[in-house]
């Protein structure tokens, strides 16, 4: 469960997304067999045009999104979802490892990744913590990912990041550096000796302010270069 505007609890809606119907089973099975009643397929989509149609309606909290799939791809249909007004958290659901594959669909919006062989109790925790705003992605896949990313841009974008990041508070700025590291919202909290209720608030505002999720602000972070 997951807590709501006036402090209650609340199951997390997931929305399961992949062409072969017996992965759209097994993982609505894991979910709701394993979750405690915190987390609750409430659909599962064959394609990326019903998944963005059924997300309209019955507005997710995350969407397990297959990347491989005939027509519009997972790829698309991210950047579909997160372009809605209430959008859905997505974490790519791939049998594979990250890839630049994966780096496309960061691109998009997705926030982390679940691969099909997990095991149960390791996805019902990616699940949560997208909720929370945290990236889904083990540290060495963060290392990998975001290096790969952050070298391919020249140096104007270095200058241009580094501009964008000089826009936040000085407390929005250090949270930022230290979530990019790859701390958790308890591991900054202890560092800065703040509350972690105060760390999610001021990662939230430095999100909003620069309107990126937490994966693309690590991004910003790590192509400010800030060590040069």
């Amino acid at each position: 469960m997951d807590v709501d505007e006036n402090g209650g609890k609340r199951t997390i809606a997931v929305s399961v997304v992949d062409d072969d119907p017996m992965i759209c089973q097994t993982m609505q099975v894991i979910i709701d067999d394993y979750s405690q009643g915190r987390v609750k397929v409430v659909s599962t989509a064959l394609n990326a045009a019903d998944a963005v149609e059924q997300a309209k309606q019955e507005k997710p909290d995350v969407v397990l999104m297959d990347l491989a799939m005939p027509g519009c791809d997972g790829i698309e249909a991210t950047r579909l979802l997160r372009r809605l007004d209430q959008p859905p958290h997505v974490l790519v659901l791939t049998s594979l490892s990250p890839s630049q594959t994966i780096e496309k669909a960061v691109e998009a919006g997705a926030e982390g990744f679940i691969s099909k062989t997990d095991p149960p109790k390791e996805i019902i925790q990616r699940i949560i913590g997208a909720c929370h705003g945290e990236p889904q992605f083990n540290a060495a896949s963060t290392r990998q990912l975001i290096h790969r990313l952050s070298g391919s841009q020249p140096m104007t974008r270095r200058d241009e990041a580094r501009a964008l990041l000089d826009t936040l508070s000085e407390r929005e700025r250090q949270a930022a550096l230290l979530a990019a590291r790859g701390m958790t919202n308890q591991e900054i909290a202890d560092h800065m000796y703040i509350s972690e209720r105060t760390v999610k608030a001021h990662l939230s505002s430095a999100c909003e302010t620069l309107s990126m999720g937490r994966v693309q602000l690590a991004r910003l972070v790590e192509r400010a270069d800030l060590d040069n």
